[in-house]
């Protein structure tokens, strides 16, 4: 069993917070063979880890003795985390920080077979060899020493998580903006579609048809359909420049979030997302 106090529960949060950051982005570095600071938050932690280090730790605790259940449980308990924070995340920003979707036996694309085996992996190497000693380390420290590194910490992870949670959720704002600028210059592309056809209509051949009052009403038509013309015309170079400003992140946080998550999707912003992405790739040549 383990019998830690708060502070030493909250530095092992810590710990397995740093520990993920160092895996997950020397997996995503060397698969994307360029530096990757992956995850959420900028500084070097990875809450998901840190998380899923300390689940890892309680729901094996009754299993200590017997590995296969505690690959079982690692398995279980990891996956529903992984899926619990997916889901959220997802609801809150309205971006998947990671896409499953391409992998095969997944769910929804938050959770997969694959990643959920993997995970049982971990809680088995990280109760059986890796928070042994770390554990030895911890509790070495004086307790006065751990509380003040803790709360330090505490304070630096906490005004670095708030900062990229508003972060993310301007990124919501922003693709939102886009879309609706977007709809806007489609609705506004197929009035001027129409509009183009009905002044390029031929009535010349049909001029001996017509009577003089009806040519007069042709004209004044013709006449109002040029002047919708030219305002739909305006009213679409607006807004192509005012997407065109929102779509220039000016905010580090932001930037560094997109950066930092090269497999960022979303199901709802698909293009704009991807155009952000792209903005940022050519501000960082």
């Amino acid at each position: 069993m383990y019998n830690y106090t708060i502070m030493q529960w909250l530095f092992f949060f810590y710990f397995y917070c740093f520990f993920g950051w160092c895996f997950e982005s020397a997996y995503v570095s060397i698969k994307k063979r360029k530096p990757v600071n992956r995850g959420f938050m900028r500084g070097p932690f990875l809450p998901l880890y840190g998380t899923g280090g300390i689940m890892m730790l309680l729901v094996s605790m009754p299993f200590q003795d017997n590995v296969v259940l505690v690959y079982i449980a690692g398995c279980v308990g990891a996956t529903v985390l992984e899926y619990v924070t997916g889901v959220v995340m997802e609801a809150l920003f309205k971006v998947r920080y990671w896409d499953y979707s391409k992998n095969k036996f997944n769910f929804q694309g938050h959770i997969c077979l694959g990643s959920s085996l993997a995970w049982g992996f971990l809680t088995v190497f990280m109760t059986e060899w890796l928070h042994k000693p770390v554990e030895r380390f911890v509790l070495s420290i004086p307790e006065g020493v751990l509380t003040v590194v803790t709360l330090i910490l505490t304070a630096g992870i906490w005004a670095d998580f708030a900062l990229s949670f508003k972060a993310a959720l301007d990124l919501q704002d922003v693709l939102v903006k886009m879309e609706k600028a977007k709809e806007e210059m489609q609705r506004i592309q197929k009035r001027l579609d129409v509009l183009i056809a009905l002044t390029n209509e031929d009535i010349t051949n049909r001029r001996d048809e017509l009577t003089e009052s009806v040519l007069q009403k042709k004209e004044e038509w013709s006449e109002n359909i040029k002047a919708e013309l030219g305002e739909l015309k305006e009213k679409y170079g607006k807004i192509v420049e005012n997407r065109e400003h929102i779509s220039t992140l000016r905010d580090f946080f932001q930037r560094d979030l997109i950066r930092s998550n090269p497999s960022m999707s979303s199901v709802h912003f698909k293009e704009a997302l991807e155009e952000l992405k792209k903005r940022v790739d050519e501000r960082k040549k």
